[in-house]
Protein backbone atom coordinates (compact mmCIF):
# COMPACT_ATOMS: atom_id res chain seq x y z
CA UNK A 1 0.00 0.00 0.00
CA UNK A 2 1.36 3.31 -0.66
CA UNK A 3 2.59 5.65 2.08
CA UNK A 4 0.28 8.11 0.65
CA UNK A 5 -3.16 5.67 1.43
CA UNK A 6 -4.48 5.53 5.07
CA UNK A 7 -7.68 4.25 6.42
CA UNK A 8 -9.43 5.29 9.32
CA UNK A 9 -12.22 5.52 11.33
CA UNK A 10 -13.32 9.24 10.47
CA UNK A 11 -11.72 11.87 8.27
CA UNK A 12 -12.62 15.61 9.11
CA UNK A 13 -12.42 18.10 6.51
CA UNK A 14 -11.12 20.87 8.81
CA UNK A 15 -8.82 21.51 12.01
CA UNK A 16 -10.00 24.37 13.41
CA UNK A 17 -11.87 24.44 17.01
CA UNK A 18 -14.61 22.16 16.25
CA UNK A 19 -12.64 20.04 14.20
CA UNK A 20 -10.31 19.22 17.13
CA UNK A 21 -13.29 18.71 19.37
CA UNK A 22 -14.68 16.29 17.11
CA UNK A 23 -11.22 14.44 17.85
CA UNK A 24 -12.52 14.41 21.61
CA UNK A 25 -15.88 13.17 21.18
CA UNK A 26 -15.01 10.56 18.21
CA UNK A 27 -11.98 9.58 20.68
CA UNK A 28 -14.06 8.48 23.72
CA UNK A 29 -16.15 6.26 21.33
CA UNK A 30 -12.70 4.65 20.50
CA UNK A 31 -13.35 6.14 16.71
CA UNK A 32 -9.52 7.14 15.21
CA UNK A 33 -9.30 10.38 12.94
CA UNK A 34 -7.49 11.78 10.25
CA UNK A 35 -7.71 15.82 9.89
CA UNK A 36 -7.27 17.43 6.52
CA UNK A 37 -6.35 21.00 6.49
CA UNK A 38 -5.21 23.28 3.87
CA UNK A 39 -3.12 25.68 6.55
CA UNK A 40 0.07 24.56 8.16
CA UNK A 41 -1.12 24.56 11.59
CA UNK A 42 -4.25 23.48 13.42
CA UNK A 43 -6.99 26.02 14.80
CA UNK A 44 -8.44 27.27 11.77
CA UNK A 45 -9.53 31.07 11.56
CA UNK A 46 -8.98 31.23 15.08
CA UNK A 47 -5.38 30.46 14.62
CA UNK A 48 -4.43 32.06 11.69
CA UNK A 49 -6.59 35.05 11.57
CA UNK A 50 -6.86 36.44 15.28
CA UNK A 51 -4.57 33.93 17.37
CA UNK A 52 -4.26 36.96 19.64
CA UNK A 53 -7.57 37.96 19.75
CA UNK A 54 -10.21 37.41 23.00
CA UNK A 55 -12.95 35.43 22.75
CA UNK A 56 -14.92 35.29 25.75
CA UNK A 57 -18.11 33.38 25.40
CA UNK A 58 -16.03 29.78 25.67
CA UNK A 59 -17.76 27.95 28.52
CA UNK A 60 -15.66 28.32 31.58
CA UNK A 61 -12.89 30.32 29.93
CA UNK A 62 -14.00 34.11 30.87
CA UNK A 63 -11.37 34.95 28.47
CA UNK A 64 -8.72 33.16 25.76
CA UNK A 65 -7.14 33.91 22.77
CA UNK A 66 -7.82 31.73 19.55
CA UNK A 67 -4.19 30.44 19.94
CA UNK A 68 -4.92 29.49 23.11
CA UNK A 69 -7.65 27.88 22.48
CA UNK A 70 -6.04 25.80 19.98
CA UNK A 71 -3.27 24.80 22.20
CA UNK A 72 -5.74 23.51 24.72
CA UNK A 73 -7.73 21.49 22.24
CA UNK A 74 -4.26 20.29 21.12
CA UNK A 75 -3.43 19.06 24.59
CA UNK A 76 -7.07 17.66 24.94
CA UNK A 77 -6.68 15.68 22.06
CA UNK A 78 -2.93 14.06 22.75
CA UNK A 79 -5.18 10.69 24.44
CA UNK A 80 -6.31 9.67 20.94
CA UNK A 81 -3.24 10.25 18.47
CA UNK A 82 -5.26 11.70 15.81
CA UNK A 83 -3.09 12.27 12.39
CA UNK A 84 -2.94 15.15 11.04
CA UNK A 85 -2.58 16.38 6.69
CA UNK A 86 -1.77 20.00 6.57
CA UNK A 87 -1.06 22.04 3.86
CA UNK A 88 -3.47 20.07 2.36
CA UNK A 89 -7.09 20.42 0.44
CA UNK A 90 -9.71 18.09 0.45
CA UNK A 91 -10.50 17.62 -3.70
CA UNK A 92 -12.41 14.61 -4.32
CA UNK A 93 -14.60 12.36 -2.90
CA UNK A 94 -15.43 9.21 -3.99
CA UNK A 95 -17.53 5.92 -2.35
CA UNK A 96 -16.39 2.27 -2.70
CA UNK A 97 -17.62 -1.01 -2.87
CA UNK A 98 -17.58 -1.45 0.40
CA UNK A 99 -19.45 1.76 1.53
CA UNK A 100 -16.23 3.50 2.64
CA UNK A 101 -15.11 6.68 1.33
CA UNK A 102 -12.24 7.98 -0.03
CA UNK A 103 -10.76 11.31 0.31
CA UNK A 104 -7.52 12.39 -2.37
CA UNK A 105 -6.26 15.54 -1.71
CA UNK A 106 -4.22 17.82 -3.75
CA UNK A 107 -0.87 16.96 -2.77
CA UNK A 108 -1.85 13.16 -3.28
CA UNK A 109 -2.79 11.86 -0.17
CA UNK A 110 -5.63 9.22 -0.06
CA UNK A 111 -7.89 8.58 2.92
CA UNK A 112 -10.41 6.24 3.49
CA UNK A 113 -12.73 6.57 6.24
CA UNK A 114 -16.32 4.92 6.75
CA UNK A 115 -17.25 8.43 7.98
CA UNK A 116 -16.46 11.73 6.68
CA UNK A 117 -16.91 15.15 8.74
CA UNK A 118 -16.81 18.42 7.40
CA UNK A 119 -16.30 20.96 10.12
CA UNK A 120 -14.52 23.58 7.47
CA UNK A 121 -16.28 26.56 8.67
CA UNK A 122 -16.72 29.02 6.06
CA UNK A 123 -14.66 27.37 4.00
CA UNK A 124 -11.25 26.25 3.02
CA UNK A 125 -9.17 29.24 3.33
CA UNK A 126 -7.19 29.83 0.04
CA UNK A 127 -3.79 30.95 -0.98
CA UNK A 128 -4.08 34.81 -2.74
CA UNK A 129 -2.38 34.62 -5.93
CA UNK A 130 0.00 36.70 -7.69
CA UNK A 131 -1.47 39.56 -9.15
CA UNK A 132 0.75 39.12 -12.15
CA UNK A 133 -0.63 38.35 -16.06
CA UNK A 134 0.55 35.11 -17.11
CA UNK A 135 1.91 33.90 -13.19
CA UNK A 136 -0.52 30.90 -13.54
CA UNK A 137 1.96 29.14 -15.83
CA UNK A 138 4.30 29.02 -13.28
CA UNK A 139 2.42 27.87 -10.42
CA UNK A 140 3.98 24.63 -8.89
CA UNK A 141 6.97 24.69 -11.21
CA UNK A 142 8.62 27.76 -9.80
CA UNK A 143 5.91 29.94 -8.47
CA UNK A 144 4.52 28.41 -5.32
CA UNK A 145 1.76 29.61 -2.44
CA UNK A 146 2.77 27.25 0.47
CA UNK A 147 6.27 24.78 1.01
CA UNK A 148 5.09 21.76 1.13
CA UNK A 149 8.87 19.85 0.27
CA UNK A 150 11.29 21.70 1.27
CA UNK A 151 14.39 20.41 -0.56
CA UNK A 152 13.22 21.23 -3.86
CA UNK A 153 14.30 24.85 -2.57
CA UNK A 154 18.35 24.04 -2.09
CA UNK A 155 20.41 26.13 -3.54
CA UNK A 156 18.21 27.81 -5.54
CA UNK A 157 17.60 31.33 -5.92
CA UNK A 158 14.69 32.16 -3.87
CA UNK A 159 12.73 35.26 -3.90
CA UNK A 160 9.94 35.75 -0.84
CA UNK A 161 7.34 38.27 -1.57
CA UNK A 162 4.80 38.78 1.65
CA UNK A 163 5.40 40.49 4.92
CA UNK A 164 3.35 38.07 7.17
CA UNK A 165 4.55 35.57 9.16
CA UNK A 166 5.09 32.84 6.74
CA UNK A 167 6.99 34.85 4.78
CA UNK A 168 9.43 35.80 7.46
CA UNK A 169 9.52 32.57 9.09
CA UNK A 170 10.14 30.62 5.60
CA UNK A 171 12.79 33.29 5.24
CA UNK A 172 14.69 32.17 7.77
CA UNK A 173 14.07 28.82 6.81
CA UNK A 174 15.45 28.31 3.73
CA UNK A 175 18.47 31.09 3.94
CA UNK A 176 20.09 27.73 5.35
CA UNK A 177 19.58 25.78 2.05
CA UNK A 178 19.05 28.86 -0.73
CA UNK A 179 22.00 30.02 -2.70
CA UNK A 180 20.61 33.25 -2.75
CA UNK A 181 17.57 34.41 -0.56
CA UNK A 182 15.56 37.52 -1.35
CA UNK A 183 12.64 38.79 0.65
CA UNK A 184 9.98 41.46 -1.24
CA UNK A 185 7.64 43.76 0.32
CA UNK A 186 5.57 46.97 -0.68
CA UNK A 187 6.65 48.48 2.95
CA UNK A 188 9.33 48.58 5.44
CA UNK A 189 6.71 47.51 7.95
CA UNK A 190 5.91 43.87 8.63
CA UNK A 191 2.63 42.17 10.18
CA UNK A 192 4.88 39.32 11.37
CA UNK A 193 6.00 38.43 15.07
CA UNK A 194 8.81 40.58 16.38
CA UNK A 195 11.24 37.89 16.71
CA UNK A 196 10.68 37.03 13.27
CA UNK A 197 11.06 40.70 12.22
CA UNK A 198 14.70 41.05 13.97
CA UNK A 199 15.91 37.73 12.70
CA UNK A 200 15.63 38.81 9.23
CA UNK A 201 16.84 42.28 10.14
CA UNK A 202 19.85 40.17 11.35
CA UNK A 203 20.48 38.33 8.38
CA UNK A 204 19.90 41.52 5.93
CA UNK A 205 22.42 43.14 7.80
CA UNK A 206 25.55 40.12 7.85
CA UNK A 207 24.29 40.06 3.98
CA UNK A 208 22.94 36.58 4.40
CA UNK A 209 19.40 37.86 3.05
CA UNK A 210 18.38 40.66 0.74
CA UNK A 211 15.58 42.95 1.59
CA UNK A 212 13.53 44.77 -1.38
CA UNK A 213 10.78 47.34 -0.04
CA UNK A 214 9.26 46.95 -3.71
CA UNK A 215 6.33 45.88 -5.68
CA UNK A 216 6.43 43.12 -8.00
CA UNK A 217 5.99 44.07 -11.27
CA UNK A 218 6.42 41.25 -13.72
CA UNK A 219 7.84 37.85 -14.04
CA UNK A 220 11.18 36.60 -16.79
CA UNK A 221 11.24 33.24 -17.57
CA UNK A 222 9.65 30.26 -20.38
CA UNK A 223 7.78 27.05 -19.84
CA UNK A 224 7.21 27.45 -16.51
CA UNK A 225 10.29 28.20 -14.88
CA UNK A 226 10.94 32.24 -13.82
CA UNK A 227 14.56 33.54 -14.16
CA UNK A 228 14.16 36.71 -13.17
CA UNK A 229 11.49 38.67 -11.59
CA UNK A 230 10.44 42.63 -12.27
CA UNK A 231 10.49 44.94 -9.40
CA UNK A 232 9.62 48.57 -9.00
CA UNK A 233 10.38 50.95 -5.95
CA UNK A 234 8.00 53.63 -4.98
CA UNK A 235 8.42 56.30 -7.72
CA UNK A 236 11.35 54.77 -9.28
CA UNK A 237 12.67 53.13 -12.39
CA UNK A 238 11.92 48.83 -12.83
CA UNK A 239 14.88 46.53 -12.62
CA UNK A 240 15.10 43.15 -12.42
CA UNK A 241 16.46 40.39 -9.79
CA UNK A 242 17.78 36.69 -10.63
CA UNK A 243 14.90 34.15 -9.43
CA UNK A 244 14.69 30.53 -9.71
CA UNK A 245 11.73 29.76 -7.30
CA UNK A 246 8.98 32.30 -6.18
CA UNK A 247 7.54 32.03 -3.02
CA UNK A 248 4.15 34.30 -2.93
CA UNK A 249 2.78 34.68 0.72
CA UNK A 250 0.08 36.98 0.16
CA UNK A 251 -2.59 36.02 2.83
CA UNK A 252 -5.14 33.96 2.40
CA UNK A 253 -8.91 33.94 1.76
CA UNK A 254 -12.40 31.92 2.17
CA UNK A 255 -13.36 29.72 -0.68
CA UNK A 256 -15.71 26.64 -0.35
CA UNK A 257 -13.56 24.88 -2.68
CA UNK A 258 -13.77 21.11 -3.92
CA UNK A 259 -16.06 20.77 -1.31
CA UNK A 260 -19.05 22.51 -2.75
CA UNK A 261 -18.83 19.12 -5.52
CA UNK A 262 -18.55 16.42 -3.40
CA UNK A 263 -22.30 16.03 -4.26
CA UNK A 264 -23.72 17.36 -0.53
CA UNK A 265 -26.58 19.93 -0.50
CA UNK A 266 -25.92 22.87 -0.17
CA UNK A 267 -28.31 26.28 0.64
CA UNK A 268 -26.92 29.88 0.10
CA UNK A 269 -23.24 28.46 0.56
CA UNK A 270 -24.03 26.76 3.48
CA UNK A 271 -25.03 22.61 4.32
CA UNK A 272 -28.71 22.16 5.68
CA UNK A 273 -28.50 19.28 8.37
CA UNK A 274 -30.53 17.61 11.16
CA UNK A 275 -30.62 18.47 14.31
CA UNK A 276 -30.55 15.21 16.09
CA UNK A 277 -27.19 14.18 14.36
CA UNK A 278 -25.96 16.82 12.23
CA UNK A 279 -25.86 14.44 9.07
CA UNK A 280 -25.74 16.23 5.18
CA UNK A 281 -28.61 14.87 2.78
CA UNK A 282 -25.77 11.94 2.40
CA UNK A 283 -25.70 9.08 4.90
CA UNK A 284 -21.87 9.10 6.86
CA UNK A 285 -21.57 12.59 5.62
CA UNK A 286 -22.23 15.06 8.62
CA UNK A 287 -21.27 18.89 8.61
CA UNK A 288 -20.57 20.53 11.71
CA UNK A 289 -19.64 24.16 12.80
CA UNK A 290 -20.73 27.55 10.71
CA UNK A 291 -20.73 25.48 7.28
CA UNK A 292 -23.91 24.00 8.44
CA UNK A 293 -27.26 25.39 8.52
CA UNK A 294 -30.88 24.49 10.39
CA UNK A 295 -33.34 26.34 12.14
CA UNK A 296 -31.79 28.68 15.12
CA UNK A 297 -28.27 27.91 14.30
CA UNK A 298 -26.28 30.39 15.80
CA UNK A 299 -22.56 30.58 14.36
CA UNK A 300 -20.45 30.25 17.57
CA UNK A 301 -17.50 27.66 18.65
CA UNK A 302 -19.81 26.20 21.24
CA UNK A 303 -22.28 25.61 19.33
CA UNK A 304 -20.14 23.63 16.98
CA UNK A 305 -18.75 21.89 20.02
CA UNK A 306 -22.21 20.85 21.07
CA UNK A 307 -23.16 19.68 17.77
CA UNK A 308 -19.66 17.48 17.71
CA UNK A 309 -20.89 16.01 20.53
CA UNK A 310 -24.02 15.03 19.09
CA UNK A 311 -22.21 13.61 15.66
CA UNK A 312 -20.35 11.52 17.07
CA UNK A 313 -23.08 9.44 18.73
CA UNK A 314 -24.56 8.76 14.84
CA UNK A 315 -20.88 8.16 13.59
CA UNK A 316 -20.41 5.03 16.47
CA UNK A 317 -23.31 3.39 14.99
CA UNK A 318 -22.03 3.70 11.63
CA UNK A 319 -18.24 2.36 12.55
CA UNK A 320 -19.36 -0.24 14.82
CA UNK A 321 -23.28 -1.40 13.50
CA UNK A 322 -23.08 -4.27 15.81
CA UNK A 323 -21.97 -2.60 19.13
CA UNK A 324 -24.05 -1.15 21.97
CA UNK A 325 -23.75 2.56 22.39
CA UNK A 326 -23.24 3.14 26.15
CA UNK A 327 -23.47 6.41 27.46
CA UNK A 328 -21.07 7.73 30.17
CA UNK A 329 -19.62 10.75 31.88
CA UNK A 330 -16.25 11.25 32.05
CA UNK A 331 -16.90 12.29 35.74
CA UNK A 332 -17.44 8.84 37.01
CA UNK A 333 -16.49 6.58 34.09
CA UNK A 334 -13.01 4.40 34.57
CA UNK A 335 -13.53 3.31 31.13
CA UNK A 336 -13.30 7.14 29.87
CA UNK A 337 -11.17 8.50 32.14
CA UNK A 338 -8.58 5.56 31.01
CA UNK A 339 -8.53 6.58 27.32
CA UNK A 340 -7.88 10.10 28.95
CA UNK A 341 -5.33 8.50 30.82
CA UNK A 342 -6.72 10.25 34.09
CA UNK A 343 -5.62 8.50 37.02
Amino acid sequence: MSENYHSTDVVIIGAGPVGLFAVFELGLLDLKCHLIDILEKPGGQCAELYPEKPIYDIPALPVVSGQELTDNLMEQIKPFNPIFHFGQMAEKLEKLENGNWVIKTDAGTRIEAKVVVIAAGGGSFQPKKLPIAGAEEYENKSLFYAVRNKEQFRDKNIVIAGGGDSALDWAIELQSIAKNISLVHRRAEFRAAPDSVNKVMALQERGDMSLYIANIKGIKGSEGYIDKIILQEKGKDLYDVDCDMLLAFYGLTMKLGPVENFGIHFENNLIPVDTEKFETNIKTIFAIGDINYYPGKLKLILSGFHEAALMAQQAFRYVYPDKKLRFQYTTSSTNLQGKLGVK
